[in-house]
This record gives C-alpha cells, sequence and structure tokens, in this order.
C-alpha cells in the first residue's frame, strides 16, 4: 500500500486505506467481529460524507472538515455515545495511517471529544432476580439466564461458547471477551446439575437433525443459537418484573450483588473482564445508590 502522490478525483484510495486498517484492527489487534464491523460502518459513513463534501484526498481534511462531520452527526440527532464512537473510530483510522506513513498528518488530534454523562447501569434487585428463576422455564432458558447470572457472561460470549469450552467435572468454563481475550469462570453445582441435563437434550437435537457442531446452544433447527433470540428470550422474562430488561442487565445484577455482597472489587473486574478496573468502579456507585433508596424508604415509613 503506497501514499498518495498525486490529487485524486475519486474516493477509492479512501476504503483501499479502509480495508488495511480493517485488516489491522482484525489479525493483529485480534479484535471482534461486531467490533470491526462497527469500525467499518463508522469509517464507511465518513467517506461517504467526504464525497458529499466533494473531498478526494487527505490533505482536504482539516478541522473545518471534521467539524462539519461532527455538525452532522449532531443534526441528524446522533446521541452523544454514538458520536464519541464515531471520533474514536476516526481517530484509530488516522493514528494508523500516520504510524504506517500514509497521510503526512492527522487532523483528529484538534478534535475536542463530547462529555458523555456517565449513566448508573439499570440492574435488577435479589427479589427480582428470585421472581424470574422461580418462574417455569424450559432447560434452555433456564441455562441462559444462570449463565448471564451467575457467571457474568456477555451475550456475544454467551452464544458463542463451544461444547470444549465447558468443564463439568471441574465446574468451570473458558470464554472469549472483548479482543478475543480470555477468562476462566466457577460455575455453581445448581448450573452443573442443569448444564449435564441440557447435554443430553442437546444430543437429542443433534440426532433428529443429523448434524455435528461445536456450538454448545442450539436453536430449534439445531444451529448455534444467535444473539436476537437470547434477547426475546430475556425481554420477554422482563415481564415478570414489569420491567425492560436485555442480557445485559442481567450482567449488571451479577456485578451489583457481588459487590454489595462484600466481594473484591479487582475480583469482580476479573469475572467481568474488564480491562480497566475504573469500568467496574461505576458499579460500587450502584450499590451506594441502592443503599440511599433504602436508607429513605425504612426512614419514611417510621
Amino acid at each position: 500500500m503506497e501514499k498518495m502522490s498525486e490529487k485524486s478525483t475519486d474516493n477509492s484510495h479512501f476504503y483501499e486505506y479502509l480495508s488495511g486498517y480493517i485488516e489491522y484492527i482484525t489479525i493483529e489487534r485480534g479484535l471482534s467481529e461486531n467490533t470491526e464491523q462497527a469500525y467499518r460502518r463508522d469509517l464507511v459513513f465518513f467517506i461517504e460524507f467526504l464525497e458529499d463534501s466533494q473531498v478526494y484526498d487527505f490533505e482536504g481534511i482539516n478541522r473545518f472538515i471534521l467539524n462539519s462531520f461532527i455538525k452532522k452527526l449532531r443534526d441528524s440527532e446522533y446521541v452523544t455515545t454514538s458520536i464519541t464512537r464515531k471520533i474514536a473510530s476516526l481517530r484509530g483510522w488516522f493514528r494508523w495511517m500516520a504510524a504506517n506513513e500514509l497521510v503526512d498528518h492527522d487532523p483528529t488530534l484538534s478534535i475536542e471529544q463530547p462529555k458523555v454523562d456517565k449513566k448508573l447501569p439499570k440492574v435488577l434487585t435479589m427479589a427480582e432476580m428470585e421472581k424470574i428463576f422461580s418462574r417455569k422455564l424450559s432447560l434452555r432458558e433456564k441455562i441462559i439466564v444462570e449463565l448471564l447470572y451467575a457467571a457474568g457472561l456477555r451475550v456475544s460470549e454467551l452464544v458463542n461458547l463451544d461444547i470444549n469450552n465447558i468443564n463439568l467435572e471441574n465446574s468451570y468454563l473458558r470464554c472469549f471477551g472483548k479482543g478475543s481475550k480470555e477468562r476462566v469462570l466457577p460455575i455453581g453445582n445448581k448450573a452443573v446439575a442443569c448444564l449435564k441435563k441440557y447435554l443430553k437434550e442437546r444430543e437429542l437435537i443433534l440426532k433428529k437433525f443429523k448434524i455435528k457442531t461445536p456450538a454448545f446452544f442450539l436453536n430449534e433447527k439445531g444451529g448455534r443459537i444467535s444473539r436476537q433470540e437470547v434477547y426475546k428470550i430475556i425481554s420477554g422474562l422482563g415481564e415478570v418484573v414489569n420491567k425492560r430488561i436485555t442480557p445485559h442487565t442481567i450482567r449488571h445484577s451479577f456485578a451489583t450483588h457481588l459487590l454489595e455482597n462484600g466481594a473484591d472489587l479487582r475480583v469482580v473486574q476479573e469475572l467481568l473482564g474488564h480491562c480497566d478496573v475504573s469500568t467496574t468502579q461505576l458499579y460500587t456507585h450502584v450499590s451506594k445508590k441502592r443503599l440511599k433508596e433504602v436508607y429513605f424508604a425504612i426512614n419514611n415509613d417510621m
């Protein structure tokens, strides 16, 4: 891949550099397919904006163009978090191009990052989790909720579980989080018992469709369960507690309940697979907020 030497009249070279960058973050940095697709969407959107603005070379990308791009995002009513992610995508791309001497300057250095208010994650109480578990669930549904709550799995980690990732004899599972980072998580006796039952059910599905697959969680047709199917299951369970919930709500509840019961912050960080402990610290604020709510509720009743 060579650096441009002449003024261009089309934007094909933008896509050439983009392909090189996507290959870099996928192979060398080991980012997940979902992350790679998010970067690609963000950067294609920017390239299309450049074409609309009749900018066909990197020299034409200046602070004015970048501010115009951000203004377009705001005018299109993108939320602050989406704008922040798109800026981060641009910065990563230009940083890579500058490091490989494909461009002479990095115009993104002058961009100011929008301030994002950190919202406390929505969590369920222990009583609400017990209410969900007490509902009559299919074996697969029960294990899905169990692993989201007892192991704090992300939905992507759950659906990507393979049969060889689960060790029932030693009660642990291996999952691969963001950036393909591996972590080993313990699973309790109840979960192990359910998993053993599900393995028999899984075998019947494989025999029915005469297929072989490493996927642990299967759908009704014998394929790997999808994120959308898991979201639908969890969303339906939200009706039990009259709340709108997602798989991440269950993961948030897992972390919060651990901290409320005295778990060490660093241990929770490891279990969640957070690279930075500051991300995990957000859950301590949830616990403090819950404590205040309980305190004032008691005092108002007195």
